[in-house]
């Protein structure tokens, strides 16, 4: 079994896919992929890096965000999972399996685009939790256009809201509860650094992310709150299939990256875990890359 702790082969730790060509209607569902991603629901080990943590995750039903969700279960946090209400059905094998971990869930389903919402789920993970201390601003849209003459104003506008405009709303009403030893981790992406011509807007986002993150770093550095981020490659999501990629290209999904393959959501999650944890005291304003060996800057 792939796993974080035995010596293995990176190359050869997960299987190199070739997805058939498959659409889902966006958001996506993780239950519906072919293959199925790997969560690492089957594999991930806590051993109390977070304990008595309490922790809030956009996004956390699928994909790097319900990996990390499982992975701060079991290192001891208790999770509130934020998700569009079409993704219930993995947003509650989530829940399950923080749960089953001993750790409180909180199930937090509405829409990234709703400014009022990104505050409601700050408050309510604070109320039922006791307090917040790791925010994971994650989900995000991508909806690959080849021609920036095909971009709707709706689309441009959907995706800044839920990339950029929910993180914005959420760490801002999220500050305010940090303690000092906090951290913010935002979910940028390789797109930052070698934008597709097909993702204009998604790319354009990823970019300002990567700025949002330093900059912040820099203001909370003296509060004692940590922001930092993760720049993901390919990854086997959800996203992928809801028009995320050209559907002939999936067949040869992350193979173009120096290690061969794409990378599995449990492949993220301990980069989320290190950067939530004691042990990353000392990195503040950093993109931690997470993408099979592509060079960035």
């Amino acid at each position: 079994m792939a796993d974080q702790y035995s010596f293995q082969n990176p190359v050869t730790q997960y299987e190199k896919i070739s997805p058939p060509e498959q659409t889902q209607p966006e958001p996506g569902l993780d239950r519906d992929l072919k293959p199925l991603a790997d969560l690492g629901a089957d594999s991930y080990r806590g051993t109390g890096r977070l304990e008595g943590r309490k922790a809030l995750i956009t996004g956390g039903d699928s994909g790097i965000g319900a990996a990390t969700a499982i992975a701060f279960a079991r290192e001891g946090a208790d999770v509130a999972i934020s998700y569009l209400p079409e993704e219930e059905p993995d947003a509650e094998k989530i829940i399950a399996l923080i749960e089953k971990a001993g750790r409180k869930a909180l199930a937090l389903p509405g829409d990234l685009k709703d400014r009022e919402y990104c505050v409601d789920i700050v408050e309510k993970t604070v109320k039922e939790f006791g307090g917040l201390d790791i925010l994971v601003n994650n989900g995000g849209k991508q909806v690959s256009v080849d021609d920036i003459a095909d971009i709707t104003d709706e689309q441009f506008d959907h995706t800044m809201k839920t990339n950029i405009y929910a993180m914005f709303w959420i760490t801002k009403a999220a500050v305010e509860h940090l303690p000092a030893g906090s951290a913010i981790i935002n979910t940028t992406s390789i797109q930052a650094y070698n934008p597709s011509p097909n993702l204009l807007d998604y790319a354009t986002t990823k970019s300002a992310i990567n700025n949002f993150t330093k900059g912040l770093a820099q203001q909370l550095a003296a509060k004692g709150i940590r922001v930092n981020a993760v720049a993901p490659g390919p990854i086997w999501t959800p996203l992928q299939p809801t028009y995320g990629q050209p559907m002939e290209k999936l067949v040869e999904f992350g193979q173009s990256t120096p290690i061969g393959r794409g990378g599995q959501p449990a492949e993220l999650a301990p980069a989320y875990v290190f950067l939530a944890s004691q042990e990353s005291s000392y990195v503040l304003g950093e993109t931690l890359n997470v993408n099979g060996g592509s060079p960035t800057p």
